[in-house]
Parts: structure tokens; C-alpha cells; sequence
């Protein structure tokens, strides 16, 4: 998962506002996003849906020194919110005999000297082993790089463009980081290579089957595969990046960039809208077979003891948060000065997307942002509309 950073100190929000949709007045959500950008976010967009209905607000500013707040139907990169995209095409193309779930990568893609060991499964769980091409952290702590994703060398080149054959051969150039199938870390390189499978097997493009397979069927307009686009279509907040030159720190607007470097490990722009439809579409069974959704959100083990991982979404355990309840989620989509979560019940019933706009550092989070965060979700789940599983 891309780490994201957030800095405690961008800007004074402005205050929320909000648009019920169904007519409901819920000032505990404004107040709820409002202290998320309270704790030094720029900008919030937020969407829920339970059992009183739909709500979407925004918090915070669209623009650093201005007064203008996020739209509420603004676009965003998703980030690593991309993967669960990218699972749903493979899964429906091994609904189609086109990809076999066990089968060896080596298989389909012959010429990039895979080990035999890693299978399809493996590469939608997190369970191959594979470098992955944005760094890696070995156990003494030190750091294995990969393609410059931050500080100045990012900066400076992020609107270069990357092949994602060469983001995968990056990745193979360094060992597994342990035998295929027996353990699991979150590895971009996994979701790439996904691409590469999709474009083999159907002959054309990673967009193009995004596209016919999800965005057409379900509507969603206002979401892109944009390739190696740097602009972000329609009505949007900016997203920011502070970094050290020389003896300087410099803060400059990064909304534009290459998402190339990422690809289908995290490329993708939509809305809280058309995410909203995708998650609550997926769980309801309208994207994949019975048996294939299944397949897709079978837990594994994570290295995370709060959560599972399937194949492209995370199951956040029971008793990480409240009354049993099992949410279903991506929570870490995030690129440089843009972060978005997805969480959802597992029947659907109760969903909630956001968009967080700010000041990418090196500065981790703070512990005002963290409980901001948590209250919004308990919030959100912990309220009604929960489901639980048997």
C-alpha cells in the first residue's frame, strides 16, 4: 500500500458544508469532517449511505489561501483504490475461462522469467513475494529503493512516464521477498503485473476492459483510467507536496502528475459517487458470480492485526471496531497529497467514501487526524445500519 503521509499544519479550514440528498439534517457528519480538517487536512469530501438515506458534504478549502470549499462531486486520484477495480476485471475474465485463478503467472506471461510458484491468486492476494517497485523496507529497517516516488527527484520528474513492463522488471531484478504462498506484503508490483495478464489474454488495453467491464455498465461518468494523463477532469480540490531542497523546504502543487509511475496499482480518478456505486454493485453480487465474489472476499492474513485481505479489498476484523460489525474496505488509497478511503458492510447496506486533499511530507500522521478519522468511522457503523457476519 502507497504510505500516506499527512502534515499537521496546512491551512485554517473553512467551515463545512453539506448536501443532504434525501432531505435528512445530519449535523453530526459536518461536525465529524469538520474536525478531520480541523486536524490539518485542506480539504474533505465525504458520502455516506445508511439506513436514513444518502449524504455528502465537504469540509475544509478547495485551494490553499483561498475561501472556495471541495466540491462535493469533485475528482480525485483514488489511489490504491484502483486495486479492487483492477481485481473485479481479472476475476471476471477467470469467470470466463479466459484466466485460471491457480494457474502460474509464468503461464500467461512467458516472457518475464517468473518463478513457476507464483500463481494468479497469489498476485491479487499479496502472497507472491514480489519487490515491490516503489521500495521496500527489510527487517533491520534499512530500505531497498525502487522508482523515485518522493522528495525532490519525484518532483522533479513526475510527469515522466513509465512503461508498466518496466515496473514490473524492476520488480524482478531484485529476489522474492519470501517463498510464493507463504506470507503476505502489500506489493504495487502485484497489481501491475494483474494489467499485464488482462492485456495479454483479451488483447487490448487495461483501459479499455476497465472501461467495458465496470464503468459502462454501471454509469460511472465521472470515472477515468487515465493512462499517462496528468490532468484530473472536471471539478476538483488540489493536492500539495512539501519537500526538502537543499537547505530549503519547498511546498508545490502536485495535482498534476503522471500517474504512469503507479499504473493499475493506483491510477484511477473518480468521485465519491461513482465509487459508491462500484462498491455497493460489487457486493451486491452485479460485477462477479456468486462464487467468484466469494473468492474475492475470503480472508487472508495481513501482516496488520486489525485486518484480512481477499483479492483486492481488505476486511477489517470485527473486533477492530464495533457490535461485530465487518466492513469491507480499501482505506489507503492514497498518492502524493491525495488520500481516499472505501469502507463498506458487507451486504452493502451502510457505505461510506472520502476524499482528503493536503500537504504531503515526510511528517506522519498526527494523533488528532488519527482520532478524527476513527470517531467518523464509529460514527458512520457503529450508528446503525451495521452488518454482521455468521
Amino acid at each position: 500500500m502507497l504510505a500516506v503521509t499527512l502534515l499537521a499544519s496546512v491551512a485554517t479550514p473553512g467551515m463545512a458544508t453539506a448536501r443532504t440528498l434525501t432531505g435528512q439534517d445530519r449535523p453530526e457528519l459536518q461536525q465529524a469532517i469538520q474536525a478531520v480538517a480541523d486536524s490539518g487536512i485542506a480539504g474533505v469530501q465525504l458520502r455516506v449511505h445508511d439506513k436514513k438515506g444518502d449524504w455528502v458534504g465537504s469540509a475544509g478549502v478547495r485551494t490553499l489561501g483561498e475561501s472556495a470549499k471541495p466540491p462535493t462531486d469533485g475528482r480525485f486520484r483514488i489511489g490504491s483504490t484502483t486495486k479492487p477495480f483492477t481485481a473485479t476485471v481479472v476475476l471476471q475474465l477467470v469467470g470466463e475461462g479466459k484466466i485460471g485463478l491457480d494457474t502460474p503467472v509464468a503461464t500467461y506471461l512467458p516472457d518475464f522469467g517468473f518463478d513457476r510458484r507464483i500463481t494468479v491468486r497469489m498476485v491479487l492476494q499479496h502472497t507472491s513475494g514480489l519487490f515491490n517497485f516503489t521500495g521496500e523496507y527489510n527487517a533491520d529497517g534499512t530500505v531497498v529503493p525502487g522508482i523515485p516516488w518522493s522528495g525532490k527527484e519525484w518532483v522533479d520528474n513526475r510527469f515522466h512516464t513509465y512503461q508498466p513492463q518496466q515496473l514490473v522488471r524492476l520488480a524482478l531484478s531484485q529476489p522474492l521477498r519470501f517463498a510464493p504462498g507463504t506470507n503476505w506484503s502489500y506489493s504495487n508490483t502485484n497489481y501491475v503485473v494483474a494489467r499485464l495478464l488482462i492485456e495479454k489474454v483479451t488483447g487490448r488495453s487495461y483501459a479499455d476492459q476497465v472501461q467495458r467491464r465496470i464503468l459502462r455498465p454501471l454509469g460511472l461518468r465521472d470515472t477515468v483510467v487515465p493512462g499517462t494523463s496528468p490532468e484530473i477532469p472536471g471539478p476538483h480540490a488540489d493536492s500539495y507536496y512539501r519537500y526538502q531542497d537543499g537547505d530549503q523546504w519547498k511546498t508545490v502543487d502536485v495535482t498534476r502528475q503522471n500517474p504512469s509511475w503507479i499504473s493499475s496499482a493506483g491510477e484511477i480518478i473518480s468521485t465519491t459517487k461513482d465509487i459508491n456505486t462500484f462498491i455497493s454493485a460489487l457486493l451486491g453480487g452485479k460485477l462477479l458470480a456468486p462464487a467468484l465474489l466469494a473468492e474475492m472476499l475470503k480472508p487472508h492474513a495481513t501482516t496488520d492485526p486489525t485486518s484480512d485481505y481477499g483479492l483486492g479489498l481488505f476486511e477489517l476484523r470485527a473486533d477492530a471496531n464495533c457490535s461485530g460489525t465487518v466492513l469491507i474496505n480499501h482505506p489507503g488509497g492514497g498518492v502524493q497529497g491525495s488520500a481516499t478511503a472505501m469502507y463498506s458492510t458487507l451486504d452493502g447496506s451502510t457505505t461510506m467514501e472520502a476524499s482528503l486533499t493536503y500537504v504531503d511530507s515526510v511528517t506522519p500522521p498526527g494523533a488528532a487526524l488519527q482520532q478524527a478519522q476513527q470517531n467518523l468511522i464509529k460514527l458512520v457503523f457503529c450508528g446503525g445500519g451495521e452488518s454482521t457476519r455468521h
